[in-house]
């Protein structure tokens, strides 16, 4: 990929699945797999399929969502985050179902002022519960240039990546009484909005509208991902003799050197966890962040 940096480095040991056939999604053209749902003309595909970009002002954001939901998946996308003074916006990109009790995993960029960085913000809901937030600094500029943001979503776990660096897993701890996203096919969907009541430093910096429009901008979006359509998984176990490696990430995890990679990400570059905050859960931390 263009983007991917030399600290980069392969995210999993692939292990081959006996399964059934499943959807790959390789979008040379974003019409095939994106509508735009709201911005009233902030939100644009172009260069024949190519790119996508949302834009804020004053008056309105803009995002759009996934043409297929999904139920389990690796999703890709490239990113290239507002530039300069980019406070009190934050630019969204995450998997959520429907409901009352959604499942959702979310990726967030918190804008801020020039010069100072971008916050990544990750969480992860299951049956309507958050509350899971772990944030990040980056290890360049998500403006410069286009990087990959990716979610591998597998019964067995959820990894987080950033230009093939792991930096967050959810693991299913169903068997402890943790909640796991597996039951609800998710849509993907973005957006670009102000949020300048929380989103930079607590909501103290404000949006500067002098500096509007705002543009985030997408392309090379991939999904090799079980598409749900009509109740049914494309992913259905009732053809083996079609395994092959695009099977392999139903069952992927964490490889030594990946794991090696996800410390390094966690030890230099973030900046909270909601598995060390104390205080917040003065009755016990979460069961997740003391069960290995």
């Amino acid at each position: 990929m263009p983007s991917m940096t030399s600290s980069s480095v392969p995210l999993i040991l692939l292990v081959p699945l006996i399964l059934g056939s499943m959807m790959v999604a390789s979008a040379a053209n974003l019409n095939q797999d994106f509508d735009i749902t709201w911005g009233d003309g902030r939100a644009n595909i172009v260069n024949n399929g190519e790119l996508l970009t949302l834009s804020l002002d004053k008056t309105s954001g803009s995002g759009f969502q996934s043409k297929n939901e999904y139920l389990f998946g690796k999703i890709d996308m490239q990113l290239k985050l507002v530039p300069g003074n980019s406070a009190g916006t934050v630019t969204a990109y995450y998997l959520s179902s429907k409901g009352s009790t959604w499942d959702e995993i979310d990726f967030e960029f918190l804008g801020n002022l020039s010069g100072n960085p971008y916050i990544l913000h990750t969480n992860v809901f299951s049956q309507g519960k958050g509350n899971r937030e772990q944030q990040f600094y980056l290890w360049f500029d998500p403006t410069a240039d286009f990087h990959t943001y990716s979610i591998l979503w597998n019964p067995q776990r959820i990894i987080f990546s950033v230009d093939g660096t792991p930096i967050r897993e959810f693991k299913n701890l169903e068997s402890k009484g943790v909640p796991f996203p597996k039951n609800q096919p998710m849509r993907i969907y973005s957006s670009l909005w102000n949020a300048d009541d929380w989103a930079t430093r607590g909501g103290l910096i404000k949006t500067d509208w002098t500096q509007a429009p705002f543009t985030a901008s997408y392309r090379n979006f991939n999904a090799n991902a079980c598409v749900w359509t009509s109740g049914a998984s494309s992913c259905g176990s009732n053809s083996p003799s079609s395994t092959s490696s695009n099977n392999a990430w139903l069952s992927q995890e964490l490889d030594s050197a990946s794991q090696q990679r996800l410390q390094w990400a966690q030890k230099n570059y973030m900046i909270y966890n909601y598995c060390s905050d104390t205080k917040r859960f003065p009755q016990g931390l979460p069961t997740e962040c003391t069960t290995s």
